[in-house]
């Protein structure tokens, strides 16, 4: 077990994971404003994603993979790994929510390593299966990598796009859908009850995985493993918790949208710099 548990915490996922959450709490601070938890909330799966993953993120090859960031209110996130990956560049990131920059709460395709711009949450995966489709089509081989929220699944449009999907066999489509369990107003059960989501999904023709959102090994191996050549579209449930890595913001609804006090955010720094994941 401790074994493991050393293998996680050493993992180059895990250690960009943990430089991402620092900069979600720096920048969220300075910039004075929310969705905090639903940043930290994914922080392992862009890590993930962006260290081991995604094929020539940030640049203008044809045949790099598309990443599309369809929960986009955790786009904090994401701008931390274009940073770490060298595509957004510090003086840049450091304009977060301020007069006149691209980097606002939701992600512009304006921006280097941004493909879509997204926010509107339900239409992620819709762009998500043109750009597999497209790739179908004219036989590329790059691959279409969709992050969205659990209560996102709440939409009609997302349901017509995973017909779509599993209709046309699209299996370089790959959905991670953040199962932290809850959204703005409440407990996604106690809005709109989808569990078992991942036999939702199986239902309407698509492969199931389930995993642990913040064990960047498993995340890492699961998506290794993936069929994205041949048969139907991937989705990958990842089990995560709202706050992540923050004690006083795990599970707590409010920190969908508060900022940070400056008591707030001292203990926040302090617990990530204590932690090991």
């Amino acid at each position: 077990m401790l074994e493991s548990a050393r293998k996680i915490v050493d993992s180059p996922q895990a250690v960009t994971s943990k430089k991402i959450r620092k900069i979600i709490i720096e920048e969220s601070k300075r910039a004075n404003v929310g969705h905090i938890g639903s940043a930290l909330s994914v922080a392992d799966i862009i890590a993930v994603l962006f260290e081991h993953e995604l094929r020539l993120p940030g640049t203008d090859d044809p045949d790099r993979d598309r990443f599309i960031l369809s929960k986009g209110h955790a786009a904090l996130a994401l701008y931390a790994a274009l940073h770490l990956k060298a595509i957004l560049p510090l003086d840049q990131l450091q304009t977060y929510c301020c007069d006149g920059s691209l980097l606002g709460v939701h992600p512009e395709h304006q921006l280097d390593g941004i493909d879509f711009s997204t926010g509107s949450l339900g239409h992620g995966l819709a762009f998500g299966a043109g750009v597999a489709l497209a790739a179908s089509l004219g036989g590329r081989a790059y691959r279409a990598f969709v992050l969205v929220s659990d209560a996102e699944c709440n939409e009609g449009s997302l349901w017509e796009t995973i017909m779509f999907a599993a209709h046309h066999k699209l299996a370089n489509l790959v959905a991670i859908v953040d199962n932290n369990g809850q959204q703005a107003l409440g407990k996604t059960k106690d809005v709109i009850d989808l569990h078992p989501l991942g036999e939702k999904w199986r239902t309407f023709g698509w492969r199931v995985h389930e995993v642990d959102g913040h064990d960047p090994v498993e995340l890492r191996d699961t998506l290794a493993r993936l069929e994205t050549s041949n048969g139907p579209p991937n989705v990958v449930v990842a089990n995560t918790v709202c706050g992540k890595g923050v004690s006083f913001m795990e599970g707590k609804v409010e920190w969908h949208y508060l900022p940070l006090s400056d008591d707030q955010y001292t203990q926040a720094l302090r617990e990530q710099e204590a932690s090991e994941l």
